[in-house]
């Protein structure tokens, strides 16, 4: 089969992969130039009753849960339509911010119903591609022929403002279906008017193409674009391959600061310093040290010095070659500093782990025992998942049959497991409740439009719904 892409995007119930959820799903089938292939997906999943969304995503998206309930698919079945029909093999994966958002909600929706969370992005020829790093660096390296948003005077590459700009029809912004035709048209508004970029772009989202370029065995300073750097610049800057980081990754150094100040810290000072609390990092006088770890895998957008060459791209980014010529020696000459970042960063403070098996996506892989476990409860309908009581080594997978039988197959449970089962989802349910009662009657108070009072009226209603009462 030839390569194709997938554009897709995802409406979700509030910005937490790990708790939040998918309510509206679209995509698109594209060749590779950019021409349709087959019918758009654009279809609801099913907000379960043991979930409170955020009242701001649905300000944005005005999708209600008692739409999803009316006509969304189960997550088990969405589930099943992604792997059989969306992400076949030979398919390459694109978003808009997918790699860091849409992505990792995919990944939890396939860990909670019992598919691989990772074999969907690479095996059998899959890939996946961010347009957002893609227009972040044309705009950064060879902006002309596009026309580049701003706001109150300062860069934005949202979708919305640049199909606007560049008369693109884009019909409803934050609509599934609405924003994965905007982001083809914007992605063929790069191909077309920047075809070297682009197809070198799509060429090195692939790690291995990523570690020709950057990698420890031959440190050489590349072009680095990424929403973590400074937007006076186009958010674009040369680093440089400093020492590995996690999961083989690699820690880089931003070549527009002097190293000079950062190779004099002692080891304590240079931990404080790169374990600073957000309150500490706001404080006058802080000094962030300009590391960054890259992930091979997640498409970063990067770039030989070459192309800074042409179409003043030195003064585009505001550096010059004896500049960064001059960091790199400084920071080679002490190299006790890059072991130091390693060594450093290898005691990085852990998030604190959750005790929800929902949530322990990241803490650990499956055994191969129990993936022919997690198959056999993948392939069983109501009536055999009722009679399924798999023995699972890792003691994650427990709890999740319990919640993907509720949710997915509620007449397949026991009565001990239907208590148990309520019992999680009251206390679930109770934990959001204050927050999302705050922000309800916050909005409640201060918003006129008669759509999104709608949208706050049926929020209400699903609470009151779902809410456990005392005779629960």
């Amino acid at each position: 089969m030839p390569q194709t892409f997938f554009f897709y995007d995802l409406e979700t119930s509030g910005l937490s992969a790990r708790d939040d959820r998918i309510m509206q799903f679209a995509g698109i089938r594209t060749t590779l130039e950019l021409e349709p292939i087959g019918e758009p997906y654009n279809i609801l999943v099913k907000l379960n009753d043991d979930t409170l969304p955020s009242p701001d995503a649905l300000m944005v998206t005005s999708i209600t849960p008692q739409e999803t309930q009316a006509d969304g698919y189960t997550e088990a079945e969405f589930s099943k339509l992604l792997v059989e029909e969306v992400f076949t093999p030979d398919t390459i994966t694109v978003g808009f911010n997918n790699i860091r958002f849409d992505d990792e909600f995919i990944r939890h929706l396939f860990w909670r119903n019992f598919y691989d969370p990772y074999e969907w992005a690479w095996k059998d020829g899959r890939s996946r591609w961010d347009i957002l790093d893609v227009v972040r660096m044309t705009r950064a390296l060879r902006p002309e022929g596009i026309e580049w948003p701003f706001v109150d005077g300062k860069e934005a590459n949202r979708l919305e403002l640049i199909t606007k700009l560049n008369g693109i029809d884009h019909l409803k912004a934050h609509d599934a279906l609405s924003d994965v035709e905007a982001l083809i048209a914007v992605t063929k508004l790069v191909k077309d008017n920047q075809p070297q970029l682009y197809s070198y772009l799509l060429k090195i989202r692939d790690k291995k193409e990523v570690k020709k370029l950057v990698n420890l065995d031959d440190k050489q300073p590349f072009v680095y674009v990424s929403g973590r750097f400074n937007g006076e610049f186009h958010k674009a800057t040369v680093a440089f391959p400093l020492t590995s980081g996690r999961n083989s990754n690699v820690v880089v150094y931003d070549l527009r600061f002097d190293p000079t100040p950062f190779l004099a810290l002692a080891p304590t000072d240079l931990e404080k310093r790169l374990f600073a609390s957000w309150e500490d990092r706001q404080k006058e006088g802080f000094v962030q040290v300009p590391i960054k770890e890259m992930q091979y895998n997640r498409a970063p957008a990067v770039a030989p010095l070459g192309v800074l060459e042409q179409a003043d791209g030195w003064n585009r980014i505001g550096l010059d070659e004896a500049t960064i010529t001059k960091h790199r020696n400084i920071l080679l000459s002490v190299p006790s500093f890059a072991e130091n970042v390693r060594s450093i960063l290898e005691k990085r403070p852990e998030f604190k782990k959750s005790a929800d098996a929902e949530a322990q996506l990241y803490d650990g892989f499956v055994t191969d025992v129990d993936t022919l476990r997690i198959e056999k409860v993948r392939q069983a309908d109501e009536g055999q998942l009722a009679d399924l009581h798999p023995e699972f080594n890792d003691d994650r997978l427990s709890p999740l049959l319990l919640h993907y039988k509720a949710r997915n197959f509620p007449k397949s449970l026991a009565e001990d497991e239907a208590v148990a089962w309520e019992t999680w989802r009251a206390a679930h349910v109770l934990k959001q409740l204050p927050s999302f009662v705050k922000r309800l009657q916050d909005l409640s108070a201060t918003i006129s439009d008669e759509n999104k009072r709608f949208v706050l009226e049926e929020l209400q209603l699903w609470a009151e719904s779902i809410v456990p009462t005392d005779n629960d």
